[in-house]
């Protein structure tokens, strides 16, 4: 596996060149990685237009996901979200329509917003916490067959912040039935390709979907990538377009050198220290579970605790494991989650379960759950124009009979409980202040 990008990097540091060009530490030291930062100087490549040595990369990448054809970003999914949404709803008469699972990222909102999408939710037939959205291929059915004109797209997360992954080729199938693209947010699963079958959204079925390489593969934060499916050819000559209009003109070539070497990474043993580390991952998920803990199933690189068993809340659990040297992706108070990859060690994985055990048993605490299963709120405008219109920040316990304005929600698991547009009732407002949010952008009366 060539690494272009990289070697090009490499040798323009090594060259000498004087550089009367961006940026402006002139590749001088100072974190030490400024030798291989570069401008789009001549061989370079366009990353908005490539057709050198970034194209050249993408197609390899592009081979190991076996899609039509794989675009690089520089800016996470959230660049991947935005461009897949404007594709699929290019072209369509009127406002498009995409029906969506509830627990969508933020990214998703603000692509809405600014291409003018309207959006009808699907809400979860079962849900043990806002991250999750149970979604079945039947529930899919029923709202396409209940349906006059058909939607630009369906768009689902998968999997969720907390592991649990849909059944996409379920719902690909009902989908191709109705001739409606799967688009999939597929931020955390980059490594669901190299598993054996496959579980990544395109080897399913999806039309498009959008992956963080940072999240779980060795990428820099912010390299993505933007996967376009051979059944949908189409979107491929359209997609640079797409991610122009949403992502800066300046994008960093050291995260484009991050994806270029995880080509590399990927095809050198990766799947066998991705099966070791899934087995060595599910010892120490088991080993939790047998101390008293509640270890969700989850997608096989991420451990999900619910340690109320053991008299804890999910952040309570993340500020102990912190002051013993852990670090946790996330908490709240019914959760603590964990993210793995092939560079995590097995020494720090059993460090994690010595440590969990010294933790003093207490009694069984009960965390309700924060669910979206109790709110429906009605919407008073589009999400376009709320976004876009006079706001203010406000506490949730004044929001009572409010319009939402821009999602107020912190990263992760940045899933708005009330999105732009639509009118705060009182399942809501008990729902943020369950979730410690101390205060909602709303429309400015």
């Amino acid at each position: 596996m060539k690494t272009p990008i990289f070697d090009f990097l490499s040798a323009y540091r090594d060259s000498g060149t004087r550089r009367f060009h961006m940026p402006g530490h002139k590749g001088r030291s100072f974190l030490g990685i400024e030798g291989l930062d570069i401008t789009e100087v001549a061989g370079a490549d366009v990353l908005t237009a490539a057709e050198g040595i970034i194209h050249e990369s993408e197609c390899y990448t592009s081979e190991l996901y076996d899609t039509e054809h794989t675009f690089f970003c520089t800016e996470g999914s959230t660049l991947a979200i935005k461009a897949m949404l404007k594709l699929a709803t290019e072209g369509v008469t009127g406002t498009p329509t995409v029906l969506a699972g509830r627990n969508a990222h933020r990214a998703f909102i603000s692509a809405a917003g600014l291409i003018g999408i309207d959006v009808e939710w699907i809400y979860p037939e079962e849900s043990s916490h806002i991250s999750v959205c149970t979604i079945s291929d039947e529930a899919v059915r029923s709202m396409l067959e209940r349906r006059q004109n058909m939607p630009a797209a369906v768009y689902i997360t998968s999997p969720d912040y907390l592991g649990n992954i849909a059944d996409i080729e379920g719902i690909s199938r009902v989908c191709d039935e109705f001739s409606v693209p799967l688009l999939v947010d597929n931020a955390h699963g980059a490594y669901l390709g190299f598993l054996s079958p496959s579980r990544h959204p395109i080897a399913l079925g999806a039309a498009m979907c959008a992956d963080s390489a940072h999240k779980t593969l060795p990428a820099l934060t912010g390299g993505a990538y933007l996967h376009i499916s051979k059944k949908y050819p189409h979107y491929a000559r359209g997609a640079r377009g797409a991610l122009s209009l949403f992502s800066s003109t300046s994008p960093s070539y050291l995260t484009l050198a991050s994806l270029d070497l995880c080509n590399k990474y990927l095809t050198e043993g990766y799947r066998k220290r991705l099966e070791d580390k899934i087995r060595k991952t599910e010892e120490i998920k088991r080993a939790l579970a047998h101390i008293g803990l509640t270890v969700p199933e989850s997608e096989p690189l991420k451990i999900t605790l619910a340690p109320a068993g053991i008299g804890y809340t999910g952040t309570e659990l993340a500020e102990l494991l912190r002051l013993s040297g852990i670090e946790c992706e996330y908490s709240d108070g019914s959760y603590t989650v964990l993210m793995v990859s092939t560079e995590t060690a097995d020494c720090e994985l059993d460090y994690l379960l010595e440590t969990v055990k010294k933790i003093p048993k207490r009694a069984p605490k009960n965390v309700p759950a924060a669910t979206f299963c109790s709110t429906r709120p009605l919407r008073a405008m589009s999400i376009r124009e709320a976004i876009f219109a006079k706001s203010e920040e406000i506490p949730p316990s004044l929001s009572l009979g409010r319009i939402c304005a821009s999602p107020t929600v912190s990263c992760p698991p940045a899933i708005p409980i009330a999105v732009s547009g639509e009118i705060i009732d009182e399942a809501t407002v008990k729902l943020m202040l369950s979730l410690g949010m101390d205060k909602i952008s709303v429309i400015k009366q």
